[in-house]
């Protein structure tokens, strides 16, 4: 699909325009029916699983693109097409955390407000201490980003190490307890239905949303890329905005789809806000480990992926903003100011490109601010202190017979 962007002509991208007509809706839809079973499967499994399968699921067409692209890479492993490369990971990295999380905060609070009908502080959408696992879980991949960035190169060992971060979390979650039955009330109508069927229909039901939604982006992801590609082409995006923000904006779809679904319920917020961190965490892993695998493959050997002092700024800009949204969720709340903050780090440097050099300064010094009031007790990094209790509760300590 992304081999033809600059062949594709006019004629041909307003036809594929056109198609935006039906794979719109359908993508939509099929995101909401894997979130109805994510919603449903965090009563049978931990949430942070639940969401976990729902993440693997609705960033496919992500996977999907990164992969075509490191494929060409590995054909032609030119400066500019390794860039494309780390553009694309960069770019849906950098969307999920400085577009997704501000919009999941500012669309609760706009239905907190209008739910009071009353002028009032919505004030902060506050995580479980279950959600510290999710928090670590970006907190440690991004350590590793950073070693990336000093490499200045990308092997088949990271894809190595990546993996087994991600299935290190993943086992931990396993290990954690499904939310209580009383909790029922507040999920929504199609899922307390399900909810509400004998043992077999109620995991029939909900493993049937999985299989469905994901069958449905698996068959519209394709077709809906190329239409929003044919509309991006009419407008006049240039190839490297759309491989940075355009692609990864939509192949990310699926998952705002649900995430912002969720987030119009105060008490669904952090759900919302874990569904897109667990995408984070899947891209931080999964979709950097998949790059090298592809690339090697393509070339028909092993080889590592050099990148050069522009790609070590992507990376660099990346890592910085993870960094940075930990630190903000550590201390188990998200707030107006911080929200603005991320989103305004993100928005600057999507229209003025050549100023990333002074973003990264300003996300050190914020990230050196969260640091030193964490030291000096201003601010609580929880955290680590959950993640250190669930670690006991669920891991070290043995199941009582």
């Amino acid at each position: 699909m992304l081999d033809g962007i600059k062949e594709l002509s006019a004629e041909a991208a307003k036809s594929s325009a056109w198609n935006a007509i039906w794979t719109f809706p359908s993508i939509v839809g099929a995101a909401l029916v894997i979130a109805w079973g994510a919603e449903s499967a965090q009563f049978l499994v931990s949430q942070g699983f639940a969401l976990t399968i729902l993440a693997l699921i609705q960033t496919l067409p992500e996977f999907a693109v990164e992969g075509v692209i490191a494929w060409r890479a590995g054909q032609v492993p030119t400066p500019e097409n390794i860039g494309l490369a780390t553009a694309n990971f960069t770019g849906a990295l950098r969307l999920l955390v400085g577009l997704g999380w501000p919009l999941i905060y500012y669309i609760s609070a706009l239905f907190n407000l209008k739910k009071r009908k009353r002028q009032r502080s919505f004030g902060a959408i506050r995580l479980d201490k279950e959600h510290s696992v999710e928090l670590m879980g970006v907190f440690i991949p991004t350590l590793y980003l950073f070693v990336i960035v000093l490499k200045a190169r990308l092997t088949l060992l990271d894809s190595a190490v990546l993996i087994s971060l991600y299935l290190i979390y993943i086992s931990i979650l396993l290990h954690l307890p499904p939310k209580k039955a009383q909790k029922n009330v507040e999920v929504e109508p199609i899922p307390k239905f399900i909810l509400g069927q004998p043992h077999l229909r109620r995991n029939t039901l909900i493993w049937g949303c999985f299989l469905a939604g994901a069958i449905a982006i698996y068959f519209i992801a394709n077709p809906f890329l190329e239409s929003m590609l044919g509309l991006s082409i009419v407008i006049g995006v240039p190839t490297f905005i759309f491989i940075q923000w355009v692609a990864p904006f939509l192949s990310e779809f699926p998952e705002k789809v649900s995430a912002f679904y969720w987030a119009k319920s105060v008490d669904k917020s952090p759900m919302a806000l874990m569904n897109m961190t667990s995408s984070v965490i899947a891209e931080l892993t999964l979709l950097v480990a998949l790059i090298p695998v592809v690339f090697c493959i393509s070339r028909g050997g092993i080889y590592g992926i050099d990148f050069d002092i522009h790609h070590r700024v992507e990376i660099l800009l990346t890592a910085m903003q993870a960094l940075l949204g930990f630190l903000i969720l550590a201390n188990m709340e998200f707030r107006a100011y911080e929200a603005v903050g991320l989103f305004l780090l993100w928005f600057v440097q999507f229209l003025i490109p050549s100023i990333r050099e002074e973003i990264l300064i300003v996300y050190a010094g914020w990230i050196v601010l969260e640091i030193v009031l964490g030291f000096a007790g201003v601010r609580k990094l929880n955290a680590f202190k959950e993640f250190k209790v669930i670690i006991r509760k669920y891991i070290m300590k043995p199941k009582s017979t």
